[in-house]
């Protein structure tokens, strides 16, 4: 018996003084903490410090999260090494360049907050635990230390339900699929994508254990999912609940609203955080969306309802706080004025285009959140769309400016793995007290990202700076310009998604220009892994602004009647699509098969697989049925830029459609019945006849075109195939 005692005090003496940052070092280089000596220091402020003792870089700080930030800083600033989502791996040289003086950097901004709901499912639906202890790493290096915990929400849920009497079927009726668990979890929909297959329910509880463990042992304060009174929308029949009806969400049937009011709220809201604490334990931060993207209600007391769900949280743990997104209406003041200061924590979901607070904005709050802390927050990124963005002045100028009861930043993108410039710059602008130039921060990126010094590369950088990277104030664009390609075919094709707000705002040549740059040097950097994939990023990006204005010279024709014109430019089009298919098959970050094969790697049987599949690609093309596709406008949300998706769900709606106005030219140029002589238009008015006379918009059935290829089960690869360097040179020479 002692000797087991012993044996136990022993490893939990190990387990207390084993150093996280230490085994993270390990990962990203077999043998690299040997070269560091990192220490823990107690301080009541946040720093990191880099020193050298003797051949040993020394990196301390007063968490583990801020000695890893440390190390990431020395890594890019004084090894020349950047990891990122493209690369956490690499191999650091055998003796590490010296710090020749301590560096020290300090914050006041000590909460440093990680993901967005949508990001769960446009990203991250389909990770296993090898690529969230990636992403663990990846937010240790980059600061956070309060990082959104929602995986496995829906394993506390049924849960839940099964012991409300609900039956394991009607449960899966209410439970979304994989890809769409974010907007069942934010009450926006039910059911979609489902019914979840009960072994995924195993993976999800044992996947976020792992995660919990993780984070908790880098010393990161998880934040968990609470109760903001959401049950199945039948729960008024079903139990006896006094519900608000939600209504509609895009054409979907969103869940009920249970009122506050109702005396079994307590006792449900009780029941929900017994489940998750019972699987995943107590949090110091919980997350909560009550009522979100939806209308002020008349049978709703807001303030009683923030004041009920406030209780139901302090109840499980009286010192925690609620975390909420600032997002359109949310919080409503109504709801959170009443509450003490330091109670909850608001997300200003949009802080580098739409923040609620100082400065003009089309959601700015004139008293910002009053009372309560707020975070300044990254959101960069909608639906996970592929392309180059950013709003680095405004980034700047709104993080320097007025930022009282500020408690630190956030990185909110819907969708990760796509600009890393953006992220890396947001990561450190706690660590850095005074507001400086972003051409001089760039100048530092682009030495860090690939190890050298080059004026080309730095030039091309610095334009991208001043042009797809700087997206002005009073642009209110949602994420990325959307490439010509994904957008359903028209006589006026602008952008993909029914609600991204594109507005023009850089010259298509500022992209080409720079790809140009970067292609002039790309034989020199032949398998440097940051420069390749910056390179097809950049070029992908030149090609799809070449591409917008190709497609308006076909239209043109087609309005011209220029018919042999029109033939040989919307050909030009179709093959500059098929060329980026090619060049964005070069890297396994672009290439379809990334996705769908993480998807069907989740099934532990043929139906697993199939059901999984059909998330993954449903997802990303129709999003919804046809009603919500079409009506309710989600199609092409999630459109990706990415190599199988271009061709064979893309190029086929806009090979149909070329086709169907090269018919229809032709058939105007046959011989037409003489009106005298009592043809079919010897009855129009003139004014109808001037109508025929006009450019006639073509109308498909895009949704009958698209169905079918979220239907099909053919494979994709995730390998990639051909050279970066190769197959982008090719690029610039279809589009010079």
């Amino acid at each position: 018996m002692r000797k087991i005692l012993f044996s136990i005090l022993v490893c939990l003496a190990l387990g207390s003084w084993a150093n996280p940052v230490d085994e993270l070092l390990e990962r990203i280089d077999k043998g690299a903490s040997a070269k560091f000596k990192t220490e823990l220091v107690k301080s009541e402020k946040d720093f990191f410090e880099l020193d050298q003792k003797g051949s040993k870089v020394v990196v301390r700080g007063n968490t583990w999260v801020n000695i890893a930030s440390g190390i990431n800083w020395y890594l890019k600033y004084y090894a020349g090494i950047h990891l990122s989502w493209n690369q956490m791996q690499t191999k650091l040289p055998a003796v590490l360049p010296a710090v020749k003086a301590k560096e020290r950097h300090e914050t006041d901004l000590t909460l440093r907050y990680d993901f967005n709901y949508c990001t769960f499912s446009y990203s991250m639906a389909f990770w296993d635990w090898k690529r969230w202890e990636q992403e663990i790493d990846w937010m240790a290096l980059h600061g956070v230390n309060l990082p959104l915990a929602i995986v496995g929400e829906e394993c506390v849920w049924r849960n839940m339900l099964l012991k409300l009497g609900y039956t394991e079927e009607e449960v899966g009726k209410f439970i979304a699929g994989p890809a769409f668990l974010a907007w069942w979890e934010m009450n926006n929909l039910e059911g979609w994508g489902g019914p979840l297959p009960l072994s995924w329910y195993s993976r999800q509880e044992k996947l976020q254990k792992q995660i919990l463990a993780r984070m908790k042992q880098l010393g990161m304060h998880p934040v968990l999912p609470g109760y903001s009174g959401m049950v199945p929308h039948d729960a008024k029949a079903r139990l006896g609940l006094n519900v608000a009806d939600a209504g509609l969400w895009n054409g979907f049937q969103r869940p009920a609203n249970l009122l506050p009011t109702d005396p079994r709220f307590a006792e449900i809201a009780k029941l929900y955080f017994d489940e998750l604490t019972k699987l995943f334990g107590k949090a110091d931060y919980y997350s909560m969306d009550p009522f979100h993207e939806s209308n002020d209600d008349a049978s709703i007391d807001y303030a009683k309802a923030g004041e009920a769900m406030m209780q139901a949280m302090k109840r499980v743990n009286p010192k925690a706080v609620w975390v909420i997104q600032g997002w359109t209406e949310n919080p409503r003041p109504q709801m959170v004025d009443g509450m003490k200061a330091g109670d909850l924590l608001v997300l200003d979901l949009f802080s580098e285009c739409r923040p609620m607070f100082g400065i003009p904005s089309i959601w700015k709050r004139p008293e910002g959140y009053k009372q309560h802390h707020w975070l300044f927050c990254l959101l960069e990124n909608f639906g996970a769309n592929v392309g180059l963005h950013g709003r680095m002045d405004q980034l700047l100028d709104n993080f320097y400016g007025p930022k009282n009861q500020c408690k630190g930043i956030g990185f909110t993108m819907e969708g990760s793995e796509n600009n890393p410039v953006m992220f890396e710059l947001m990561s450190e602008l706690p660590w850095r007290p005074g507001k400086f130039k972003k051409e001089d921060w760039v100048r530092q990126y682009v030495k860090a990202r690939y190890g050298v010094d080059d004026p080309l590369i730095e030039r091309a950088w610095l334009l991208l700076a001043r042009t797809i990277y700087n997206c002005p104030a009073g642009n209110n664009q949602q994420g990325p310009h959307e490439s010509i390609f994904c957008g359903r075919p028209s006589l006026n094709n602008f952008q993909a998604s029914s609600w991204s707000k594109m507005k023009n705002y850089y010259d298509p040549y500022s992209t080409y220009e720079a790809a140009l740059m970067m292609n002039s040097v790309a034989e020199n950097y032949r398998c440097n892994n940051n420069f390749e994939y910056d390179l097809v990023d950049i070029t992908r990006q030149a090609l799809a602004d070449q591409a917008r204005l190709q497609y308006q010279r076909a239209i043109a024709d087609y309005k011209a009647f220029a018919v042999k014109e029109f033939e040989s430019d919307y050909r030009r089009f179709l093959l500059m699509l098929l060329m980026q298919d090619k060049l964005l098959g070069t890297r396994s970050e672009f290439r379809l098969g990334h996705w769908t094969q993480a998807a069907i790697a989740c099934g532990a049987t043929p139906d697993e697989q199939k059901l999984y599949e059909w998330n993954a690609r449903v997802q990303i093309t129709t999003w919804g049925n046809r009603y919500c596709a079409d009506t309710g406008g989600l199609r092409d949300y999630a459109h990706k830029e990415w190599q199988g998706l271009l061709k064979d769900f893309y190029y086929p709606r806009w090979d149909a459609y070329f086709n169907a106005l090269a018919d229809q030219m032709k058939a105007l140029q046959k011989p037409q019945p003489d009106l005298l002589g009592g043809g079919p238009n010897a009855s129009k008015t003139a004014a109808e006849l001037f109508q025929m006379a006009l450019p006639q918009e073509v109308t498909l059935d895009y949704y009958a075109i698209e169905e079918p290829w979220t239907l099909r089960q053919n494979p994709y690869t995730a390998a990639p195939e051909g050279s970066p360097v190769d197959v982008a040179r090719e690029v610039m020479e279809l589009i010079k």
